[in-house]
């Protein structure tokens, strides 16, 4: 195809216009018809010559070479444009146009002058001019080829036909130029790349935008193949004829267009790939400036935040400012470290991608990346579990000094509890303060071993800038000792103390045992006592009785006397406890009066009661033996008689204790039942006697037997009143019994 030598644009206004135009129809040679439409306003010749120049560049050689039917179409016109119209198409295309087919007007023009003078001028012309009214135009092409000025079918849009004109002469002129701009970037990366010292221009880019040219392109082609590039519709002829395809084939608009379609897509493709490798590389410098910005500032001023940072502090409160102070430099390492993890992400992306040589240098990189950031975060959490261990060794001394402050003030108090409970109160919290102190102490061996296990134990810095440990670090390490040995001692020295405490203390304990033992003591024994006075009445109704109950009489007088003697033992601890423990103000008090106190009395009345179960089984013995005897003298029977009375008037007198207070056994009825055994063993020793007595008198005869009657009656009577009188006196010290409790519980009320 020839080249454009013109160029739509340049002549836009006068295309518009519409003075001559390829309406895509054919004549009978297969030649293109060129339309001239004349107006009846003066047609500009220059402006014709222009439109038909810009269009018969169009066609290719080929089909120039099958000539052209030019339809001038002078009904509008008048005869003298017509005439220089075809004059001026032998200047414009002598010889491509094969016939000229004027058409004119009915009745107007001199059909013979008119014919005359083309026929004269045709050597001269070099074409064939023919004057024809419209209607006899299809003598000489298809009415399927004409357009419907002409009664023919053939569609034609002109403002169509020159907007895809333009579009198609825009893309080749775009896509031309973007060819060769890719070509010459394309040629030049790949003299750059044999070049490897002299970098490319990256800021050398295409004028037009390849996907717009390329989506122009495509659309275009899709246009193309889907109607004509005249706007024509592309199947078949009118009356019969055959179908044309005539910009398929004469004007190969579309093979034009794939073959730049297909040219662009392979100089973009090369383009797009060497943008690819350009940005990859420059992807790669930037990872590679990323990378070693990175590492520059952790082996820096990272580094050396770090190496001022070795103090462990010597307090809760100096080791929480410097957990602050690496917070802060915690913080800013993180910046660093999220680009750290950024920079690793777009390694990756590039390692699954890229060439060999790259990947090598990524590799490297990468590694160099990590082994820097590795070793600074473990720089940083190997100083923060100092830290940590630091805050909980600074917190563990505080607490243990705190709780030995405590415990000391304890010990440095006064002990003076009220009673023994307080006491064992006391030092049971002493015990639970020591245990409390010893779990501090233990807490914080372990916390200060851990801390010198932390500080010994930090990762080094590379081996040229390895040095000897630091002051800070010996210091602290001091620090830790001192700390550790000084607690130690305190404890050690609170030990010794709460050990002569505990001494101390469990010495009141056992004072105010043996005083609450003494009083249980008193108590015992003044129970003993009331049960002696109270329950003891009974003297037996045989001697056998009197004699099992002054057996356990002497027992009970046993169990006493070992009351007392521990009462005693414990009251004469309690003076040893007190001399020991300097307690001069305190003493048994009137726990030792009290014991003796009670002691006498119960002595007196134990004696009391075992004389009168000795006078009981006396008597009982001296009854039974009379009683049981057949023969028996007057005194035996006196002796009894004389027990019996004696034996009563014992019951009736009561115990005078020491103070000179009495005291009765029992009570008046207690009293009354035991003197009433006594009066019946009296009464059978009686009814002996007066057996005997009648056994005597029958021996002396009947003569004595009124007086013996009489006497017998009369010692009846007399034992009668005395057994009368008894019961009225009991029954009086039953009262003043009575009288005497209700006094005694009125005073202890009081």
């Amino acid at each position: 195809m020839s080249a454009v030598t013109m160029e739509a644009t340049t002549i836009l206004p006068i295309l518009k216009k519409k003075l001559a135009f390829l309406s895509g129809g054919k004549d009978r040679r297969s030649g293109l018809i060129l339309n001239i439409p004349l107006s009846s306003d003066q047609t500009s010749m220059e402006e014709l010559s222009a439109t038909l120049d810009y269009l018969l560049s169009i066609p290719s050689e080929k089909c120039k070479a099958r000539g052209f039917t030019v339809i001038v179409d002078g009904r509008k016109s008048q005869w003298n444009t017509v005439k220089t119209v075809v004059l001026m198409l032998q200047n414009v295309i002598p010889p491509e146009v094969s016939l000229v087919c004027v058409v004119k007007p009915d009745e107007f023009w001199d059909k013979k002058v008119t014919h005359f003078c083309f026929w004269k001028e045709k050597d001269r012309l070099g074409f064939e001019v023919i004057l024809v009214s419209a209607n006899k135009l299809t003598r000489y092409i298809e009415p399927c080829q004409l357009t419907d000025d002409f009664g023919g079918s053939l569609d034609y849009d002109h403002s169509d036909w020159l907007n895809k004109r333009l579009v198609f002469e825009k893309f080749t002129k775009e896509s031309t130029s973007l060819l060769d701009e890719l070509s010459i970037i394309n040629d030049a990366d790949k003299s750059s790349s044999m070049d490897k010292d002299k970098s490319a221009d990256c800021a050398l880019l295409p004028s037009f935008d390849p996907e717009t040219v390329l989506q122009t392109g495509h659309e275009l082609l899709s246009e193309l193949q889907q109607r004509r590039f005249n706007g024509s519709e592309g199947g078949g002829g009118g009356q019969g004829g055959p179908a044309w395809c005539p910009m398929e084939e004469e004007l190969l608009a579309q093979p034009q267009v794939m073959k730049l379609l297909d040219s662009l897509r392979e100089q973009y493709t090369r383009y797009q790939e060497l943008c690819r490798q350009r940005n990859k590389r420059t992807q790669l410098d930037e990872i590679h400036a990323k990378v070693m910005q990175v590492v520059t500032w952790l082996q820096g001023p990272g580094s050396e935040l770090l190496k001022t940072q070795q103090t462990i502090g010597d307090s809760i409160r100096s080791a929480q400012a410097l957990q602050q102070k690496h917070e802060e430099i915690e913080s800013q390492h993180s910046e660093w470290f999220a680009v750290y993890v950024e920079l690793n992400q777009q390694i990756a992306a590039l390692l699954s991608t890229g060439e060999e040589e790259e990947v090598a240098e990524l590799k490297a990189l990468q590694q160099q990346l990590s082994d820097v950031c590795y070793r600074q975060a473990a720089q940083l959490e190997s100083r923060q579990n100092v830290l940590q261990a630091a805050q909980g060794f600074h917190s563990t001394t505080q607490e243990l000094s705190q709780q030995l402050d405590g415990l000391l003030g304890m010990l440095c108090a006064d002990v003076a509890p009220a009673d023994g409970a307080a006491i064992q109160q006391n030092l049971k919290l002493l015990e639970e303060k020591l245990q409390t102190v010893e779990a501090g102490l233990t807490s914080l061996r372990q916390k200060g071993a851990l801390l010198l296990e932390q500080m010994c134990g930090q990762p080094s810095w590379p081996l040229e800038e390895t040095e000897s440990p630091t002051t800070e670090q010996q210091d602290g390490v001091q620090h830790i000792q001192s700390v550790m040995e000084d607690m130690q001692l305190r404890k050690q020295r609170c030990e010794d103390m709460v050990d002569v405490r505990r001494l101390k203390m469990l010495q009141m304990v056992q004072l105010f045992k043996c005083e609450e033992d003494a009083l249980q003591a008193v108590e015992w024994l003044s129970e003993l006592l009331d049960a002696l006075l109270k329950t003891h009445v009974r003297l037996g109704d045989d001697s056998q009785e009197t004699r099992t109950m002054l057996d356990k009489h002497r027992k009970f007088v046993d169990v006493a006397q070992s009351t007392y003697d521990y009462g005693r033992q414990l009251l004469q601890a309690t003076v040893v406890l007190c001399q020991s423990l300097r307690c001069t103000t305190r003493s048994s008090g009137d726990t030792l009066p009290r014991l003796n106190r009670v002691w006498k009395q119960f002595s007196v009345s134990a004696e009391e009661r075992q004389q009168r179960l000795e006078l009981a089984l006396n008597f009982h013995t001296a009854a039974e033996r009379v009683l049981q005897q057949e023969r028996v003298e007057a005194e035996s029977l006196d002796e009894v008689d004389s027990l019996g009375k004696t034996l009563l008037d014992r019951l009736t007198m009561p115990v005078i204790f020491p103070d000179g207070s009495e005291q009765f056994f029992g009570s008046p009825t207690d009293t009354t039942a035991a003197a009433e055994g006594v009066r019946e063993r009296l009464l059978l020793v009686e009814e002996r006697r007066l057996q005997l007595q009648e056994a005597r008198l029958h021996n002396d005869g009947d003569e004595r037997e009124e007086e013996v009657l009489n006497g017998q009656d009369a010692r009846l009577d007399v034992i009668g009143e005395e057994l009368s009188e008894k019961e009225d006196q009991d029954e009086e010290e039953e009262d003043v019994g009575q009288q005497e409790e209700d006094l005694e519980r009125a005073t202890q009320d009081c």
